[in-house]
């Protein structure tokens, strides 16, 4: 039998990461001869969850292999962080009002900054012709705007490094055969979803530079633009950290019929696949949902300055309703550009985001479930209150920038863990 086996093959057959693929040999049969012939290999008997083919009269295997999964899976969680920066980083540079700073986009020639006195001169004498500067920044000094720029170019910057992280390992891993057929469509729509995210960044940063006669309003970039922007980043960034998590999250071990039995017998309830724990799974879904809306609708709030009306709590000035809710025409408006309403709306947003977080905790607490499970939900309604309380603080201290940042780092510290609570649930054992 060794001899039909080529030497390229022994190679292959010999090397470490196909030897993490290839099931435990099965005890040879009791023939009574020399021949060595293994016994039929049952169902479910290979040692990873990567899938293993083995055809009549040849044995194939399919990669990626469970280590390649790992590596996968951690490229991703690294891919997942350098998208949380952006967006951390982003929020920074519109609480400084850096933004508009930089009133061209050059994917190569603006990633090298001034180097000397006229080279920074001629940056702010381009920044002096756009209606910041006019209107807001008049009397900026070149030491300031150097301040504002770099901001500005920390975050494109910044931007490049996500689109390097994704693409370069991306194109690796299609190489070596590390990604499934499943794997490689998620990760081409997650490297578009990086370029168009840069292509939104340049398109929102124009809308701020865009001359308005009629107008004597503070310059800023749209909000709708800065949503859109901001929603396709929390998009990028919560695919990314799931299948990140589905990766490398091992399953939960499964229970013994007769410990199932005890359990049930003391919780009063049927374990695993119980119309509790599946409602819980949706219901948690839907709280994801709601964290991910709280966390968009802070962009309109930022878009618009809303933070800056009615710093109180828990009224809006003087009434629960205030009176200028409703002052644009049509009504619908009020919803996206009336500062009031936006603020209003985040409000609500957000008190119902830790109501049903609260909800989620309290019917985790009510079925047996494994301890890491346990572990998400209590983080998860920890952060929804210490989030909570941030935004409050940041509003009634009037939006100073280091605990605004902080707050829009929790956003995402929440949508975070609510995607790891989603992820253990769904492996809970049958």
């Amino acid at each position: 039998m060794q001899r039909l086996l080529s030497p390229p093959l022994k190679a292959l057959m010999g090397s470490p990461c196909l030897r993490l693929l290839v099931p435990r040999a099965a005890p040879r049969a009791q023939c009574g001869c020399s021949c060595g012939i293994s016994r039929p290999l049952r169902p479910g008997q290979y040692s990873t969850v990567s899938e293993v083919a083995l055809q009549a009269g040849r044995g194939t295997v399919s990669l990626p292999s469970k280590a390649a999964e790992r590596v996968v899976g951690r490229w991703l969680l690294v891919c997942s962080g350098t998208v949380a920066g952006a967006v951390i980083l982003g929020g920074v540079t519109r609480l400084t009002e850096s933004g508009l700073s930089m009133v061209d986009w050059h994917l190569i020639k603006e990633m090298k900054p001034p180097t000397n006195q006229e080279e920074w001169e001629a940056e702010f004498q381009k920044y002096q012709q756009f209606p910041e500067f006019k209107i807001l920044n008049h009397d900026m000094t070149l030491a300031e705007f150097k301040f504002i720029w770099y901001m500005e170019y920390s975050h494109r910057m910044w931007g490049r490094l996500v689109g390097l992280v994704y693409i370069l390992p991306a194109a690796y891993f299609w190489r070596k055969g590390w990604l499934s057929r499943a794997m490689k469509g998620r990760v081409l729509a997650l490297c578009g979803l990086v370029c168009f995210q840069g292509l939104l960044g340049w398109y929102m940063v124009k809308s701020g530079l865009e001359e308005k006669p009629d107008s004597h309003d503070i310059p800023r970039v749209s909000q709708y633009r800065l949503a859109a922007h901001l929603g396709s980043a929390l998009v990028l960034y919560c695919a990314s950290l799931w299948t990140s998590l589905s990766l490398l999250l091992p399953q939960h071990k499964l229970l013994s019929p007769r410990f199932k039995s005890l359990l049930a017998t003391y919780w009063a309830v049927q374990l695993p696949e119980t119309r509790q724990l599946l409602w819980l799974r949706r219901f948690a879904h839907g709280t994801a949902g709601l964290v991910f809306l709280t966390a968009l609708s802070g962009a309109f709030v930022a878009g618009l300055d809303a933070g800056l009306v009615y710093n109180s709590f828990p009224k809006m000035g003087e009434s629960w309703i205030p009176e200028d809710l409703f002052t644009f025409s049509p009504i619908l408006r009020n919803v996206f550009e009336n500062p009031t309403m936006v603020q209003f709306d985040h409000r609500i947003l957000g008190i119902t985001s830790v109501t049903a977080i609260t909800a989620l905790y309290f019917l985790s607490r009510r079925i047996p479930l494994p301890r890491r499970t346990k572990v998400a939900a209590a983080t998860l309604l920890a952060l929804a209150y210490t989030q909570a309380g941030l935004g409050i603080s940041t509003l009634l201290m009037y939006v100073p920038t280091p605990l605004a940042a902080t707050h829009q780092s929790g956003s995402l510290a929440l949508l975070s863990v609510a995607l790891w609570l989603m992820n253990e649930l769904r492996r809970v054992p049958k």
